[in-house]
């Protein structure tokens, strides 16, 4: 999976999903104003398109120059990178009315007759895009500030570490500036927090717990407090500035100032928020799903189509989610069958949670071992990846654990893209603070989902591309990377990857996760089921070790309709893909289908399948 945790909730439709975690430097570039251009419906398809790129790459850009945040992860500098971005809702009503005019603009400027078949697809995406943001934006105070999977009281704190570079004095200086500015950006937190309360919106109760215990967790430490140990950030910053070449006084001052900053800026941000976050525990006692919110069922509706992209409406998708679990069910018994287990399939699920061959050891040669088993399976990927793919991302791929200190506030697995040039690799992140819940015949199919031939081959490829405009680089639609994502843990299978007959229940097991997850999303915020029947739902349809359950139940309470994402975006790229093989016979090259569905960058699902059936009509006349 990938999330974005430097930007608001209402600004995940149009925002990057761009993750970037590295310890490394990474090259700032400067970038320069972009003049709006004002294209001229006379002009034939090819100015048509050129002045299309240039007003869609404008807009990006005076989006990127909006967010210091998003500066430090595309590794840009529009001289902001002492700053935040502004998290305030005055200024998220201001980028929706913005939204409004670009998306009027775009409609009365362009003909789109007159755009070749790439420019009115890049056309259809922006229009899809400023819709989704400018429908999300009618229900902006619906969605959680803060909560205990997202972790957006985080991101700060990981965009330092894993963003802001300190290549000269000047970065050290910047990033001491964004130390002073937490305390400003916790305060706005906490003033959106104190708001969505009065307006009757409060994270579920079990949220509470894991939050505080995760913003104490961030205040202790030195300078903070006479710990043994330093702050995360702080043991950073002086590794950052340790290695400029300046003098060792200099060296010292800069440390000093950033001392200062974390004992007054920032433990004033951050206890501010610990205090409102206690307060708010008191005033919730339940765990309801959105129905229970203002407008509940709306919001609810307006995420079914945010996440799917597809004209469906709750009891629909958990319709298709208890048959596809009921077909998965059968494909497992299929295997039990085979291997001889005696036993239905509850006693199966027990066997699998509970098989030791099924887990590494609890220490950290236990998570040494996965690392290398995942970095072992990426390059058996590789191997064969041409028999598959056209071309490949140039950029490497790493496999790393998700470090401790944000264990607690982040997901089971996840990817980060690399950096634009290539230079900095993309990132599988495993997080193996539980080693108990590390099933190896599941997280098989995750390294493929989440690394090669998933959101690596996919997203990192995209940023490759030549000749698109950015939007069509670096904003994605989550039911097709998830999509991708997913359906690339079969195409592992097919590529030879599952092996002996646990790791193709693993395979089938993640398949599982992802229908249950259609039908415990819709039945938490559309048919009010509470935690505990979506737990036992779970537990009784998959053999997902018991804590993960929970962390996902959990997750979908706070994240309405994202989880939709997954299964919808693999049938749709399944369904398409037989398609193809039926209509063109021998003529069908999975590379060439492989082409068509990662070969333009994101896009929602009713224009995926217009560019395969575009894909399907060229192959059958060549």
């Amino acid at each position: 999976m990938m999330f974005t945790h430097f930007f608001k909730p209402v600004l995940i439709v149009f925002a990057a999903m761009v993750i970037v975690s590295c310890n490394q430097p990474q090259k700032t570039t400067q970038v320069s104003q972009v003049k709006t251009p004002t294209p001229s419906i006379d002009n034939p398809a090819e100015s048509q398109d050129q002045a299309l790129i240039e007003y869609l790459d404008s807009l990006f850009e005076r989006d990127v120059r909006q967010s210091p945040n998003y500066q430090s992860q595309l590794g840009v500098d529009f001289g902001g990178l002492d700053k935040w971005s502004d998290t305030s809702d005055s200024h998220t009503l201001e980028e929706i009315a913005e939204t409004k005019a670009d998306l009027a603009y775009l409609q009365s400027n362009f003909d789109y007759d007159a755009l070749s078949a790439d420019g009115k697809l890049s056309f259809d995406i922006a229009t899809a895009l400023f819709q989704a943001k400018i429908e999300e934006g009618e229900f902006y105070r619906h969605s959680y500030v803060t909560d205990q999977f997202v972790g957006q009281f985080m991101a700060p704190i990981t965009l330092l570490q894993n963003n802001h570079t300190v290549a000269s004095v000047n970065d050290a200086k910047n990033y001491i500036a964004r130390l002073n500015g937490i305390e400003s950006l916790k305060g706005d937190m906490v003033a959106r927090l104190q708001d969505r309360a009065e307006f009757g919106v409060i994270a579920p109760a079990f949220a509470f717990p894991d939050m505080i215990k995760d913003i104490s967790q961030v205040l202790t430490g030195r300078p903070l407090d006479d710990s043994d140990y330093d702050h995360p950030l702080f043991s950073d910053f002086k590794a950052k500035v340790g290695k400029l070449d300046i003098e060792e006084r200099q060296k010292e001052v800069l440390v000093q100032q950033a001392s200062e900053a974390l004992k007054t800026a920032f433990f004033n941000g951050y206890s501010a928020l610990l205090t409102e976050t206690k307060r708010l525990q008191k005033l919730q006692d339940v765990n309801n799903g959105v129905w229970a919110l203002p407008d509940g069922e709306a919001f609810y509706n307006m995420r079914i189509k945010r996440f799917t992209t597809l004209e469906q409406n709750a009891d629909e998708v958990h319709k298709i989610g208890l048959a596809g679990v009921v077909r998965i069910h059968g494909e497992i018994q299929k295997i039990m069958d085979e291997i001889g287990f005696e036993g239905d399939l509850q006693a199966f699920f027990e066997f699998v949670r509970t098989d030791p061959n099924n887990f590494y050891s609890f220490d950290d040669q236990g998570r040494a071992e996965f690392l290398k088993d995942a970095q072992a399976d990426t390059d058996r990927i590789f191997a064969v990846a041409d028999q598959y793919f056209h071309s490949l991302p140039k950029a490497g791929l790493e496999v790393r654990r998700v470090e401790p200190w944000r264990e607690n506030s982040t997901s089971i697995a996840f990817y980060n893209r690399p950096s634009q040039d290539g230079s900095r690799p993309g990132i599988y992140y495993a997080n193996l603070a539980d080693m108990s819940a590390v099933q190896k015949y599941l997280f098989r199919s995750i390294t493929f989902h989440e690394g090669v031939p998933g959101h690596h081959f996919q997203l990192a490829r995209t940023q490759e591309l030549e000749g698109l405009p950015k939007i069509r680089k670096y904003r994605t639609q989550s039911v097709y990377t998830e999509g991708w994502a997913l359906y690339s843990e079969h195409l592992a299978g097919e590529m030879g990857m599952s092996g002996e007959p646990l790791f193709q229940v693993g395979r089938l097991q993640s398949v599982l996760w992802r229908a249950v997850r259609l039908v415990v999303d819709t039945g938490i915020h559309s048919k009010r089921w509470t935690r505990q029947q979506a737990i036992d739902y779970f537990a009784e349809n998959t053999p997902i070790a018991q804590q993960d359950i929970v962390t996902e139940v959990e997750r979908f309470f706070v994240l309405p309709g994202q989880a939709l994402s997954y299964m919808t975006g693999m049938n749709t790229i399944l369904a398409l893909r037989e398609k193809a093989k039926t209509t063109l016979g021998d003529k069908f090259d999975i590379r060439d289908f492989h082409d068509a569905v990662i070969g333009a960058g994101s896009m929602p699902m009713p224009l995926l399948i217009k560019r395969v059936d575009a894909y399907i009509q060229r192959a059958q006349s060549e």
